[in-house]
């Protein structure tokens, strides 16, 4: 598969879409850590997820990039935890976000578009964690106000 710069993706959507909806995922495990991808493109951690693609729906984009980024099955349905408004990251963008506790994981391949993918405990999330992940993975695991913006 072919990357391009991120900065080409997103003169890419801006010119095709009206409007672009995306879907991560807070995977939690028994241990109540959280599953977090360093992408290769961007500095900094996130939760996984990606674009929705035409003809997919949110729950299935979800599952798609969970397996693509960090090789994680879903053994349950994905929980439904919000949509939130991304405008202030890139106008006209949307972000629904799901819960998972019940999973497999198989062996990750690091790549371009994925470098590493980890478990983090809440006090050992890294410092260079994007907000938006940040606050919704304090959501999750702290009954946090679900606030109708992906950023705080």
């Amino acid at each position: 598969m072919k990357f391009f710069p991120y900065w080409m993706f997103r003169l890419h959507a801006r010119l095709t879409r009206g409007k672009t909806l995306g879907a991560r995922v807070v995977v939690v495990d028994d241990d109540d850590r959280v599953l977090l991808v360093r992408p290769g493109y961007v500095a900094g951690w996130t939760l996984p997820g990606g674009g929705v693609d035409r003809g997919e729906t949110l729950g299935q984009a979800a599952l798609r990039e969970l397996m693509e980024e960090a090789a994680i099955e879903a053994l349950e349905p994905l929980k439904f935890h919000g949509i939130y408004s991304n405008d202030a990251d890139f106008a006209g963008d949307h972000v629904a976000c799901y819960v998972l506790r019940k999973f497999q994981q198989g062996a990750f391949t690091p790549g371009f578009e994925i470098r590493e993918a980890r478990f983090f405990a809440m006090l050992e999330l890294p410092v260079d964690l994007k907000p938006g992940s940040r606050a919704r993975i304090v959501e999750v695991l702290h009954g946090a106000a679900i606030s109708e913006y992906w950023k705080p």
